[in-house]
């Protein structure tokens, strides 16, 4: 049999998507081409590598086997292309992170650019997916970093620490009956209406989590796609709701909403980096890891909750 990087890369794409048209996509490949290619693939293998289905494509036992093979190939050329680039100034990297809603939203962004416009031969592959399915993906190679909530197990994965998350509730300014506090306890507001994250959001599925533990079920008069959405309706006396101190901070400069530290220990959560293992990842990709990890801490100061 014989693969070539493009065939491989493609197959990749294919896997990561669920989709012979959206792998081809970002492999930059005609439909047909990448439809030749793949059955190339399994007329050389003997064995079909996907199997077809209303919903896309996933993969068989052969394909599944390839895919670890395939990815381990990947690493290898990400490794040598970064040990490279050290004498070819020239030589691109390329690094697959995968993060969490409050990584993504509220930290990565500045940390990211910082690290891109000084790091001008290194692209990165930023992925939005739940923590427990980051902790796979980074377990089985489909990326190389990860950014979770320190709530989830990560079993062998090597971890550092990225940022300080501290949950905080919001309320409208109107709201009299908090309004010389900075700080409340969670079991204070679970019978309030709630303005919410979306079903399946892993920030809202953790709050959830602790309501049905208090013994509540929140009530929720609207879920939205973005925690700025949220803190909108919030201000317009929707609701109440739990979002990050960093986007509470940012949305009070232009929204008439009070935010106050929730003090339950949950409420508390340290975001983490993870990978394998730290010293066999690329030289890229270990220098996003310092980068990453020098950030300061956020904490919440006491400008969030003023008027």
């Amino acid at each position: 049999m014989r693969f070539d990087l493009t065939d491989l890369r493609l197959f990749l794409h294919v896997v990561e998507t669920s989709s012979i048209t959206q792998g081809a996509q970002r492999a930059n490949m005609a439909l047909a081409s990448a439809s030749a290619r793949i059955r190339g693939m399994e007329a050389a293998l003997g064995v079909p590598l996907f199997e077809r289905g209303r919903r896309g494509v996933r993969p068989t036992p052969a394909g599944r086997s390839l895919t670890h093979h395939a990815r381990t190939i990947q690493h290898q050329l990400e490794l040598m292309a970064g040990e490279l680039g050290t004498y070819a100034r020239g030589l691109r990297g390329h690094v697959r992170l995968m993060s969490n809603t409050a990584a993504l939203i509220e930290f990565l962004p500045e940390a990211l650019g910082q690290f891109l416009t000084s790091h001008p031969n290194v692209d990165v592959d930023l992925e939005e997916r739940p923590s427990d399915v980051i902790v796979e993906a980074v377990a089985q190679g489909a990326a190389d970093l990860g950014i979770v909530a320190d709530t989830i197990d990560l079993g062998k994965l090597e971890r550092r620490p990225f940022r300080q998350d501290q949950l905080v509730a919001i309320l409208p300014r109107t709201r009299q009956d908090f309004a010389k506090r900075r700080t409340l306890a969670f079991d204070e507001i679970l019978r309030e209406e709630f303005v919410g994250l979306t079903h399946g959001n892993p920030l809202q599925d953790h709050i959830v989590r602790h309501a049905a533990r208090a013994g509540r079920n929140l009530t929720f008069r609207v879920r939205l796609g973005s925690l700025d959405a949220v803190c909108a309706l919030v201000a317009q006396g929707v609701g109440v709701g739990i979002v990050p101190g960093t986007t509470a901070r940012r949305c009070q400069r232009s929204m008439p909403i009070r935010a106050l530290k929730l003090i339950d220990p949950w409420a508390l959560r340290t975001l983490t980096i993870c990978a394998r293992r730290f010293d066999e990842l690329s030289p890229h990709a270990q220098e996003l890891v310092r980068h990453l990890g020098r950030g300061q801490r956020i904490e919440l100061d006491s400008s969030l909750s003023a008027t």
